[in-house]
């Protein structure tokens, strides 16, 4: 599916005469967040309803201390930014739901500290209020004043209902979907895998909306509406540069979404992100790869316009090593949730 894409960008890089034009598109994050960004960052540059609207973090660099000793420090410091337990850890650098974790006690957050090699950063987020979650892909030319929403997709997280009878790995090999994804679902929830659910609990089988890390994606774009775009134009006004991107929002239910009321912001994705309702099961190989290229022809325009007004596009060094440096990472990483 990406071929075409790598094709066009070649095309494009003989035409605007730059191969990394695009890692201009948002100037004021290393790469435009291609590769290797920082979560913190970019979420630090908010202000306004932007940092009003991104849910509380506080990052922390891992250092030679005993974990259990940072992780006191840690959940001290989150607690100042009134986040307590339980909440989400994350890698500062990461994508596609890499290394992700909620968690619940001082135990399990050293035991994740002790993943990580010394140097790597990571996140503690606040816990949204809600479950339900959407990507939304939003794009403005630096000439506009407003942007659009391009993309919204809502992302599923799976969940199988007892029935008192079935061990929580009967329930899922019964599910047509879910029973081709065994392989995901079973070291995610490798304490319950053998328990027989009681009659009516809901098992929610992954806690990271990821679709690689088996969440289910669907093509909401029929949901956008005037009130939407204008909640999402005010809180990205509020990010200095930022052009392109998608922003992981959860939401209370369909019609505060429809309304833009009591968005919470759990990641902005800089320019590795994509429209991610081309992951609907409905969605067609060709609407999909068209969808794609557009994107990337939308980043060289943009990365065209800046150019012109000084930015300097970076080489192919400075992504190399970016990209490398994500990569070493992310071997460290403890498995996603």
């Amino acid at each position: 599916m990406y071929s075409p894409v790598v094709l066009q960008w070649l095309w494009l890089s003989v035409r605007y005469r730059s191969l990394t034009l695009p890692l201009i598109a948002n100037p004021t994050i290393p790469l435009a967040g291609m590769v290797g960004g920082s979560k913190d960052l970019l979420m630090s540059q908010a202000t306004g309803a932007c940092k009003d609207a991104i849910l509380p973090w506080v990052m922390h660099s891992v250092n030679d201390m005993p974990a259990a000793s940072q992780s006191a420090a840690l959940i001290a410091n989150a607690a100042e930014r009134g986040i307590a337990l339980p909440f989400v850890c994350k890698p500062d650098m990461g994508c596609r739901g890499a290394g992700v974790k909620l968690i619940r006690s001082a135990e399990q957050l050293t035991q994740t500290l002790s993943a990580y090699p010394v140097g790597a950063a990571l996140v503690c987020q606040k816990l949204a209020s809600f479950e339900p979650e959407v990507g939304i892909f939003f794009v403005r030319h630096p000439q506009q004043a407003t942007g659009e929403i391009v993309s919204l997709t809502i992302k599923h997280t799976p969940s199988v209902i007892g029935d008192g009878q079935r061990t929580l790995r009967e329930l899922v090999e019964r599910d047509p979907r879910a029973g081709q994804l065994l392989h995901l679902y079973a070291a995610r929830n490798e304490n319950d895998w053998e328990r027989v659910l009681p009659a009516h609990e809901v098992h929610r089988l992954l806690f990271c909306a990821s679709h690689c890390r088996g969440a289910v994606f669907e093509d909401a774009r029929g949901l956008i509406t005037q009130a939407l775009s204008e909640t999402i134009n005010r809180i990205m006004a509020d990010l200095p540069e930022f052009y392109y991107g998608r922003l992981d929002v959860k939401f209370e239910d369909l019609e505060a979404l429809q309304a833009g009321r009591k968005l919470e912001i759990v990641e902005i994705n800089g320019a590795s992100s994509e429209s991610i309702h081309i992951w609907d099961k409905d969605a067609r190989l060709g609407d999909a790869i068209r969808t794609l290229l557009w994107q990337y022809r939308t980043l060289f325009k943009i990365g065209a316009y800046l150019r012109k007004q000084g930015y300097t596009t970076p080489g192919i060094r400075s992504l190399l090593s970016h990209w490398l440096l994500e990569r070493r990472l992310t071997r460290y990483y403890p498995e996603t949730d």
